[in-house]
């Protein structure tokens, strides 16, 4: 019998949250702080649609339009996996990764949030099958994270980076780095794990040597 094919049940369109240096990535785990009333508004549709919606960042050299931002061509469907609500009216969710897509066209605008048709066709055979381990040399980008963060004066609990899984690891570390949009861009869009880790370690070699005591860069304000 010929196995159910996942990729079967992403959905054609749902909503985007444009977050410049936010970086989500299949099976990773992004909390999102939500107040505005429009992105309110999103989650609280997503909630009603298979608690589905995506991170897309955007793209500076597009410049802007009528409804927001350009938008970088690729970004990362997730699952809203947790939900509680503030007592000052506020929306704290967890984003959990699903699927990379390539935005195919960019739909009307609902309540004011943006949404998005999707091209699945590049990604969802990768991010939808059970991650292999290994793919990367785990030792090298450790000790290249070691003089990253060193570099930065940033405390870190080595001993639960050791026990984190292959996968868990590359994904965990290309999503909370502080690196630049572009480079995040980069690592969202890379075709595979040895190219992802080949590029994330590259990024940790450059900032290694870069000006000691840099401040991890917090994602920018939602277009």
């Amino acid at each position: 019998m010929t196995p159910p094919d996942p990729g079967r049940e992403l959905p054609g369109a749902f909503p985007v949250f444009p977050l410049s240096g936010a970086l989500l990535l299949p099976r990773g785990r992004l909390p999102l702080n939500i107040f505005e009333p429009r992105y309110k508004a999103m989650v609280e549709d997503a909630l009603g649609e298979r608690r589905l919606m995506a991170m897309i960042q955007p793209d500076p050299t597009l410049g802007s339009s009528a409804i927001g931002p350009g938008l970088y061509a690729v970004g990362c469907l997730g699952r809203i996996s947790s939900f509680a609500e503030t007592e000052d009216d506020r929306y704290l969710i967890t984003l959990t990764g699903i699927a990379r897509f390539r935005v195919a066209v960019e739909l009307p605008m609902r309540r004011g949030y943006r949404r998005v048709r999707a091209d699945w066709g590049p990604f969802s055979a990768v991010d939808l099958a059970a991650p292999a381990p290994g793919g990367f040399d785990r030792a090298t980008l450790v000790a290249a994270l070691r003089g990253f963060f060193a570099r930065r004066g940033i405390q870190v609990d080595w001993q639960a980076v050791e026990q984190m899984s292959d996968d868990g690891l590359l994904t965990t570390l290309a999503m909370v780095c502080p690196f630049a949009p572009a480079e995040k861009q980069v690592l969202l869009e890379a075709p595979d794990v040895a190219t992802r880790a080949r590029d994330l370690l590259a990024l940790l070699l450059i900032g290694a040597h870069g000006p000691a005591g840099d401040a991890a860069e917090e994602p920018g304000q939602p277009s």
